[in-house]
């Protein structure tokens, strides 16, 4: 069989550094994985031909052996069948802990690191006034905390967490499976690598308590339902020194006896009589901070629209004010006296078409479609 040149294998220079080699494996190792390219076989060969040079290269022994005498060929050098048997006759655990360590979360040989503390959410409900001119409120929010007595570490004060006996202080526990070997959290310590044998009386060995904390929330003008303000810092104590999560504040907008909301305007329906909607008026309707004067042209119809301008909505992200859309609702009376039905039917009398263009535009139309 051929020489083999493991630094071109893993194309390194011979005077590669150990963190060189394994960076450059870890690459290739990626890149030629079998269950990447299934039924390759020239992928499965190269894998195999990659692993076989990483196991040699990594090893200062083997390493120095290799590069003193070379590739002896299969039978030779250590370990079973020679330097050729070292791509699936080695040890897997630096296979698992390094080339898997993104699909499985990480490597066999590390121990937890800190932790980002949980998000939390809060929801909030808020009137349309304090939607549409901004608020604060105080709230409290249940939530785990670093236990004061034993400052996170769980062990009674004056005592201190031990090395764990099972995985020695690794946090991981190795075991066969068929000619693999391979590493798993340490089940007696959850892979932390202590343990507590004097719990702190306050948190039970947790190192976390829960507590109910209290908070003001400034709630910016312009807010609507559905929308999110983030608290920094202000979610769930992290594990072992790690940072807090957030604080999600979600918002419900309750409905207004009167107004609703349509992006930033604010919509009123005012209702006005039929003689005030022919004759013309003017009427006071209300608005977000209080009653203003509008006036009525004469002839307006049900469902005109009319714009208070600057009477509306903060807009969350400029700050500037949408309109109020005051709609004309004309009611049609339903009680009428004696003198007031013989007026109208007197006024029908009397009216003309050009009093009506609307009806009169309508019934033209039917007729033409009709005739």
């Amino acid at each position: 069989m051929d020489e083999k040149d493991y630094y071109k294998v893993l194309g390194v220079d011979r005077g590669a550094s150990d963190e060189e080699i394994k960076k450059a494996y870890r690459r290739l190792a990626h890149e030629s994985h079998p269950d990447k390219h299934a039924g390759d076989k020239d992928k499965e060969e190269q894998f195999k031909k990659i692993n076989e040079a990483y196991e040699v290269l990594k090893d200062q022994d083997k390493r120095a052996q290799y590069d003193r005498f070379g590739y002896v060929g299969p039978g030779a050098g250590p370990g079973p069948g020679g330097y050729r048997d070292a791509g699936f006759g080695a040890d897997f655990q630096d296979i698992f802990g390094e080339v898997f360590s993104d699909f499985f979360g990480g490597g066999g040989r590390r121990r937890p690191g800190p932790e980002r503390g949980a998000d939390l959410r809060y929801d909030l409900e808020i009137s349309f006034e304090e939607a549409a001119f901004g608020t604060e409120k105080t709230i409290n929010i249940p939530r785990t905390a670093e236990c004061s007595t034993c400052h996170g570490s769980g062990a009674r004060p004056g005592t201190y967490p031990t090395q764990c006996q099972t995985c020695r202080g690794a946090g991981q526990v190795r075991f066969q499976q068929g000619f693999f070997s391979i590493s798993r959290p340490c089940s007696a310590c959850n892979g932390a690598g202590t343990v507590i044998k004097d719990p702190c009386n306050e948190c039970r060995g947790a190192g976390k308590v829960r507590k109910q904390g209290s908070l003001t929330v400034k709630v910016p003008a312009g807010v609507d339902t559905g929308s999110r303000l983030r608290l920094s810092g202000e979610g769930e104590y992290g594990e072992r020194n790690g940072p807090p999560g957030d604080l999600y504040i979600v918002m419900t907008v309750l409905p207004h006896p009167i107004f609703r909301r349509e992006n930033d305007d604010c919509i009123c329906e005012v209702p006005i009589s039929f003689a005030q909607a022919a004759l013309g008026a003017e009427i006071e309707v209300p608005t977000l901070e209080g009653q203003v004067k509008l006036k009525i042209p004469a002839g307006t119809q049900s469902s005109k629209v009319l714009r208070l301008k600057n009477k509306g909505i903060a807009s969350v992200h400029t700050g500037r004010r949408g309109d109020q859309q005051v709609i004309i609702k004309v009611e049609t009376p339903t009680k009428l006296n004696k003198r007031q039905k013989d007026l109208l039917e007197e006024f029908a009398e009397i009216s003309g078409e050009d009093t009506t263009p609307l009806r009169k535009n309508f019934f033209s139309k039917v007729k033409e479609i009709f005739e």
